[in-house]
């Protein structure tokens, strides 16, 4: 039977979940996840757990927050003054907003605080600064 292989396009179905067991994400209910095992597609630390799976193999991976989304940085919280938004912007905790950069980059921004004067929002990655678990199942290797 085949292993994965870098350059191979192999379809994994997968549970993420923080260690305490918090589930962020599945592919159950859905199509497995395609991707280019070596392509940069999903996470490091979850593409090194693939290469070397054989086709119906199932694994339990712990992902270190370095080969995920990193490190939180603190330096990615900013605040701004509330004049700055549009006034029918709804400003609320947990909201999602985007904001562009000089060089028209989007920045995923998250909202997690608000007061009369100022709205903190957060640029890193929800999943920042965490470990993740991932319950994998390799269900084929389309271009074996």
């Amino acid at each position: 039977m085949s292993q994965a292989k870098t350059g191979d396009v192999v379809r994994i179905h997968y549970t993420g979940k923080l260690t305490d067991g918090t589930q962020f994400d599945s592919s159950e209910g859905r199509e497995p996840l395609q991707f280019q095992v070596g392509a940069g597609q999903i996470i490091p630390g979850l593409e090194k757990c693939i290469e070397g799976m054989q086709v119906g193999e199932k694994s339990t991976v712990t992902v270190p927050s370095e080969e995920a989304y990193g490190p939180r940085d603190e330096r990615q919280v900013q605040s701004v003054p509330r004049e700055a938004f549009p006034k029918d912007l709804d400003l609320r905790i947990g909201a999602s907003l985007q904001a562009s950069t000089e060089d028209g980059r989007q920045i995923p921004l998250t909202v997690v605080e608000i007061d009369d004067m100022q709205v903190t929002v957060d640029a890193n990655h929800p999943l920042a600064g965490h470990d993740l678990v991932f319950d994998l199942e390799l269900v084929e290797i389309v271009n074996a």
